[in-house]
């Protein structure tokens, strides 16, 4: 059994250090909620090299005992008029249609799956027997701050993220440049084809970690793959720049709770955080986020096969004991 000092070099060891800095964060150029672009100021902190994988949850939920929340059914309270076949342990699932759909109707390709969970990714019957090295799917908000309430870590900030993932490159469209296949080379797990029917590429859904380049602060996957849950609250659009340069925010934390439901939902008051990073499911014909700024809304109980997560340490909580 590993003593504390050496579980503690080992959490280390698979950190990058990020140096902080000032940067553009957020895009004028894409969808909606990306703008306005806007100067941000950021602390050093160390990030995980990867995001967090089916053997490092697993020795978390054998070490603690923790449930997630998919295996949890729900409090009818928090879910007004929900049909009683939705009030059961469930997750969302992506399941392939066998033809082309309406891009419109998202229940063509997500089925709410009882049975669902970090366990049994895509249903009961199904398991993560060979996908160690597989992020960690079917997470929720409060899972991910129960792991990295254990592993002594914390959540990013959407401030954070973005600037780890652009890795030092300023103004670029993707976290290793402007073009998308440089040369030709696949860069990140996204959807190759047509989507959500026709798939191609070496992946049917997500892949090992460290199957891809990391990008120049040493980090895999930070586009594609999964999408990963920031600390901050959702909010439609980023504050712009201040009149004076004086004023650049410095490690802001974005939104608020109210500020973050869903206006479609009104009836059900379940805030929203901000996931980045985009996913295996990103694709040219849908959905364009496998971007640093891009950024989409996530309700704090809604687990999905796509969403995992990664967690950092700050430079004031590491100090004394900097990884090397």
């Amino acid at each position: 059994m590993h003593s504390v000092i050496e579980q503690e070099s080992v959490a280390r060891a698979e950190m990058r250090p990020i140096p902080g800095g000032t940067f553009l964060m957020g895009s004028n150029r894409h969808y909606p909620e990306e703008a306005p672009a806007h100067q941000v100021r950021i602390d050093s902190f160390w990030v995980d090299a990867t995001p967090v994988t089916n053997r490092q949850f697993r020795e978390f939920v054998d070490a603690t005992g923790y449930v997630t929340f998919a295996e949890i059914p729900p409090d009818p309270a928090d879910y007004p008029g929900a049909l009683r076949e939705m009030l059961r342990a469930s997750s969302l699932v992506f399941t392939p249609p066998k033809a082309r759909v309406d891009l419109r109707n998202w229940t063509a390709w997500w089925t709410f799956m009882s049975g669902a969970n970090w366990k049994h990714p895509y249903g009961p019957g199904s398991s993560i027997e060979g996908l160690d090295d597989h992020p960690a799917v079917h997470i929720a908000y409060r899972d991910a701050e129960a792991y990295a309430a254990w592993a002594g870590k914390e959540l990013p900030t959407e401030a954070e993220w973005e600037f780890a993932a652009r890795g030092g490159i300023e103004g670029a469209e993707f976290a290793w440049g402007d073009e998308f296949t440089p040369g030709g080379k696949i860069m990140a797990n996204t959807w190759h084809g047509q989507f959500p029917h026709r798939r191609n590429g070496p992946f049917k859904r997500t892949s090992p970690v460290k199957s891809f380049p990391p990008n120049g602060y040493g980090l895999y996957d930070m586009i594609g793959n999964v999408w990963e849950w920031t600390s901050d609250w959702y909010a439609p659009r980023h504050t712009g720049d201040l009149a004076k340069a004086c004023c650049i925010p410095n490690n802001p934390r974005g939104g608020c709770p109210e500020g973050s439901f869903d206006p479609c939902q009104p009836e059900i008051k379940i805030p929203r955080k901000v996931l980045k990073g985009g996913s295996h499911l990103c694709a040219a014909n849908y959905c364009r986020r496998y971007r640093p700024a891009a950024r989409h809304a996530q309700p704090v109980d809604t687990s999905m096969s796509h969403i995992g997560f990664r967690c950092i340490r700050r430079e004031s909580s590491t100090k004394a004991e900097s990884p090397s």
